[in-house]
């Protein structure tokens, strides 16, 4: 079965009264414009393209109140079960970002709280250890003067208000769809079963996961089969690895025209980064010599890459966990650590050539009001993150508003089609032919707008400073 095109339902019926629909406390449904399919021609500005992820985070958790935005701080919960149940109010609670709540943010969860389109369901999400409810605490929004960067980012340049998860699940999937639009075994939608939350080995995820590790699997017909499915390397899959294809390899058929790297952290004992570390999946990648130069760490090389001119055309950004927006990590240097990759591109040369996409990889167990578009077969899509584009080009409202919303329907389906498009390199035949271009968020007619810096509590020099975690990003 095709994987539908995303759309939702209209709150009013024109574009022209989404201010009316949006921003208030109990604001729910984003309008989507029509399709805005890209051209494939690669004639943009754009020769770099930086995807900064952070870390599980709905959109609704940064932006409930951020103006002309779809965010609500009053969130529904289900008191009840079956038609004696009844669908309740429930306050959200202004928090930190450095709130050491962990929600559980799985397949099942997600199940849970999307309720088949009620939304309502997040209070009665359980926590693994425990079999209790989580009750009230997915019901949280942060203090925007926590993450000022992102706010400043969003009011200055583009904000995605309809950016959904390819997949109702954790990280492990979703670093997976970000480098190629899903986890279809056989890369074809429809036709087999899809990876879907962690494999069993909590530490390592990768071809480096100890022996007996198995993966979960999702089939066409929305049967979750836990510990079905291979160990979570390539090239145990039973469908055979060349049909597991990524944008590595879109890229490396147009070496050396198009490069690429993925900045990850390095781990101990001797594991860079294969707990977060979507190419460890990958074994041609990870038993070749991409292991360690395309594949790059400490993830704060890419500083140095900028001061030199070594910029990839791709790259991949992935944090040190003290800089990931990780709950459940007393941790407020997120914002500030984006920031200052920002800023560092900005600064440079390469501003004028640059698109720079930061999306938070999974929805964390965190409340959102905005149902996501009709289930597919593939346990998706998931709920709404956020994601803020960062260019020359972004669109503006108007000159005297540079901000602008974006209400196009995307996933991570459109990061990886924009890639594709902007380089000419044909597609996966994932989620990248079904999902929304991302043409609404730029102007490429408009001249490049100037740089300004982006205010962050932390410095580049702190980053450049601080000594690496040694802990895992996430361990769901």
């Amino acid at each position: 079965m095709k994987r539908p095109v995303f759309r939702l339902c209209l709150c009013a019926a024109a574009v022209s009264v989404l201010a009316a629909c949006s921003g208030g406390p109990n604001a729910s449904t984003p309008v989507p414009t029509e399709m805005h399919p890209g051209s494939g021609s690669g004639s943009t500005p754009i020769s770099h393209i930086v995807l900064i992820v952070q870390e599980n985070r709905t959109f609704n958790n940064l932006f409930a109140q951020f103006p002309g935005a779809t965010g609500t701080i009053i969130g529904k919960g289900k008191m009840g079960k079956g038609k004696h149940s009844k669908t309740i109010s429930i306050p959200l609670t202004e928090v930190n970002l450095e709130d050491k709540l962990n929600l559980n943010h799985l397949y099942v969860s997600y199940r849970t709280a999307y309720d088949d389109g009620a939304m309502n369901g997040f209070n009665q999400i359980k926590f693994p250890s425990t079999g209790k409810a989580e009750g009230s605490q997915p019901y949280e929004y942060v203090n925007p003067t926590q993450i000022a960067p992102y706010w400043t980012m969003a009011q200055t340049y583009a904000l995605a208000n309809a950016m959904f998860q390819t997949q109702g699940s954790g990280s492990f999937t979703a670093h997976q769809d970000l480098i190629r639009g899903g986890t279809a075994l056989d890369g074809t939608y429809g036709s087999s079963p899809s990876l879907i939350n962690d494999p069993s080995s909590a530490q390592i995820w990768g071809c480096d996961a100890h022996a007996g590790t198995v993966t979960s699997l999702i089939t066409t017909s929305l049967h979750y089969e836990a510990g079905a499915g291979p160990f979570p390397c390539s090239k145990d899959f039973a469908y055979g690895s060349a049909s597991y294809t990524t944008l590595r390899d879109l890229m490396d058929d147009h070496a050396p025209a198009i490069s690429w790297k993925y900045y990850v952290p390095q781990l101990a004992p001797n594991q860079p980064g294969a707990l977060w570390n979507a190419f460890d999946v990958i074994a041609p990648v990870r038993y070749g010599p991409e292991w360690g130069t395309n594949v790059n760490w400490p993830e704060k090389n890419i500083f140095n890459d900028i001061t030199n001119g070594d910029l990839a055309a791709v790259s991949w950004v992935i944090p040190d966990e003290s800089n990931s927006d990780h709950p459940g990590y007393a941790s407020d240097t997120g914002p500030s650590w984006v920031a200052s990759v920002v800023d560092a591109i900005g600064q440079s040369s390469y501003w004028n050539s640059t698109a720079i996409i930061v999306v938070w990889d999974d929805w964390g167990g965190f409340y959102d009001s905005v149902e996501p578009p009709s289930p597919d077969d593939q346990g998706g899509p998931g709920f709404r993150v956020p994601m803020i584009v960062v260019s020359p080009y972004a669109r503006e409202t108007s000159p005297s508003q540079p901000g602008y919303i974006s209400n196009t329907v995307y996933e991570f389906g459109s990061i990886v089609r924009f890639i594709e498009e902007t380089f000419n390199l044909g597609s996966l035949g994932t989620t990248d032919q079904s999902s929304n271009s991302m043409d609404d968020m730029f102007d490429f007619n408009q001249p490049p707008r100037t740089f300004t810096m982006i205010p962050s509590k932390y410095s580049k020099s702190y980053f450049l400073h601080q000594k690496p975690s040694g802990l895992p990003v996430d361990t769901e």
